[in-house]
């Protein structure tokens, strides 16, 4: 292995691999319908708001809780700024548990994929040449990885529809139910591997930082995908980040030796 590759790519799977806003959306408001049922308002309407504030979003189930707040006319800016104390205080004030509206999402999509497998799958676009240097991993010595807060289930389902076969040992989804700077340490403890051949690409800087303050984790190449969701002030803040690198696309889908 050259030292210029990693022995083990650690991916993000939404905002890096897969661009799934229209699916995004479209579950969102199933399920927003089914915890607060009709409103006078047409959900629709708030699409183009939904997929601007996205890159707020740290967990699945907050995304129908946006929806929620632009119900609400909660002004984007405010959203932007503030969404974490937001989206608490609409769980709050309305009484809401995280986990039953995680466990409704779910059962949205799972209806979603049983009775229109197709149409669900169709809301889902590869990011262009994402494919392609996949496969070029997955014919390489270099490890792949998923690390990702979306059902390990449906990624495999939607990589599988691509010809990107992976095990279920390699996909490390919401079901494992930890972090992703515990997910990182779990698998170079079982492959025995140290941080400097690691490299992990991530579209939310949050999850970054907490890598890079895990001493143990130090020396793991950290990369943003400027591609994914994550917004311009935030792409900037990296000037203040010395250690986590902005990738773009192009940069992604070259060899290993070329990126930054």
């Amino acid at each position: 292995m050259s030292k210029q590759s990693p022995t083990i790519l650690a991916l993000d799977f939404d905002g890096v691999i897969c661009d799934g806003m229209l699916e995004y959306f479209q579950s969102s408001k199933r399920t927003y319908q089914k915890i607060w049922g009709s409103e006078t308002c047409n959900i629709d309407d708030l699409a183009s708001s939904f997929y601007r504030l996205r890159p707020v979003i740290e967990i699945g189930w907050e995304m129908p809780i946006l929806i929620r707040a632009l119900v609400l006319e909660t002004p984007e800016t405010e959203m932007f700024n503030n969404w974490s104390n937001i989206c608490q205080k609409i769980i709050s004030s309305e009484n809401l548990n995280p986990k039953e509206i995680t466990e409704t999402l779910d059962a949205v999509r799972d209806e979603w994929i049983r009775t229109d497998l197709q149409g669900w799958l169709k809301l889902h676009q590869f990011y262009p040449g994402i494919i392609d240097k996949l496969s070029k991993v997955l014919h390489s010595s270099t490890q792949l990885y998923i690390i990702t807060t979306k059902e390990g289930r449906f990624v495999k389902q939607l990589l599988e529809q691509q010809g990107i076969n992976l095990s279920e040992n390699a996909i490390f989804g919401k079901e494992v139910k930890r972090p992703k700077y515990e997910t990182l340490r779990y698998i170079l403890e079982i492959k025995s591997e140290i941080p400097k051949n690691i490299w992990f690409v991530e579209d939310l800087l949050k999850p970054l930082q907490l890598v890079q303050k895990a001493a143990d984790l130090e020396g793991i190449s950290l990369y943003l995908a400027a591609w994914g969701y994550n917004t311009e002030a935030i792409r900037d803040s990296l000037a203040h980040e010395p250690k986590i690198k902005l990738l773009s696309l192009e940069e992604f889908t070259e060899e290993f030796a070329k990126w930054p």
